[in-house]
């Protein structure tokens, strides 16, 4: 549409809208980073593989003793802390809250194999949001870290009992399938704990790499597991005594 103006030109008709549209902001959904402080390599592996397949959890950083820990947090600014029972005692009455005022609204979770009351008590009295037993189920520390993320706390687990104990995945006799893993296979576990390819641990091995193949098949059949993240935390969750790696060759 045109207006004439005096000239008798056409003049086009102006916007009551002069503003350019605006470009759409799309706010992509920030992932939860998590740093994990712990004193077992298999056990940080085994958690970053764990919470590297969710698409809002991610794990920033990893420590090993309580100076690591405090350090990282001042670095990294996490989100949330999963801290080794073992490392949140270490000398540091206020370890917990020294990562917390290194790094502003960080929930903490302690893992511990096994916790009393007193200690459940005395954690939740220096920031903790709850414990993880270390032998729980992956899936549990996931639902954790979203609930503790969400503003929820922990609620002790229920006690165990001999008869659940002994009903938790044994076999006839009351032995376990791990128990039933060659030092050979063991060691195969301990080199897929460090993040291994099968061509690297044939290396270290002296072995081939159809040789490592063959090793997984027996271990996942004898363990019940499909591929390698669940078989390293299945190495987490049945507590594996796994050789060291300077004598595996």
């Amino acid at each position: 549409m045109h207006l004439t103006t005096g000239s008798g030109r056409p003049r086009a008709l102006e916007s009551h809208n002069n503003t350019r549209p605006s470009k759409t902001r799309v706010k992509s959904r920030s992932r939860v980073k998590i740093l994990i402080a712990d004193r077992e390599g298999v056990f940080r592996l085994g958690l970053k593989k764990l919470f590297s397949v969710e698409d809002d959890l991610r794990v920033v950083a990893q420590a090993e003793n309580a100076l690591q820990l405090v350090a990282m947090a001042r670095s990294f600014k996490p989100d949330l802390a999963i801290v080794q029972k073992e490392i949140a005692f270490d000398g540091f009455q206020d370890l917990l809250q020294q990562v917390r005022r290194e790094s502003p609204g960080c929930k903490v979770i302690v893992t511990g194999s096994r916790v009393t009351d007193a200690e459940r008590e005395n954690l939740a009295s220096h920031g903790a949001s709850g414990v993880i037993p270390r032998s729980a189920q992956p899936e549990v520390f996931v639902e954790n870290v979203r609930k503790v993320i969400g503003g929820g706390t922990i609620q002790p687990p229920l006690r165990e009992t001999p008869e659940t104990v002994n009903a938790a995945g044994n076999g006839p006799h009351g032995q376990r399938p791990a128990d039933t893993l060659t030092r050979r296979e063991m060691t195969v576990i301990s080199c897929l704990a460090q993040g291994w390819r099968n061509r690297e641990i044939a290396q270290r091995l002296t072995i081939t790499e159809q040789t490592v193949k063959n090793h997984l098949r027996s271990i996942y059949d004898k363990v019940g597991v499909s591929d390698r993240l669940e078989l390293v935390l299945y190495a987490i969750h049945q507590r594996l005594e796994l050789p060291s790696l300077d004598s595996c060759n």
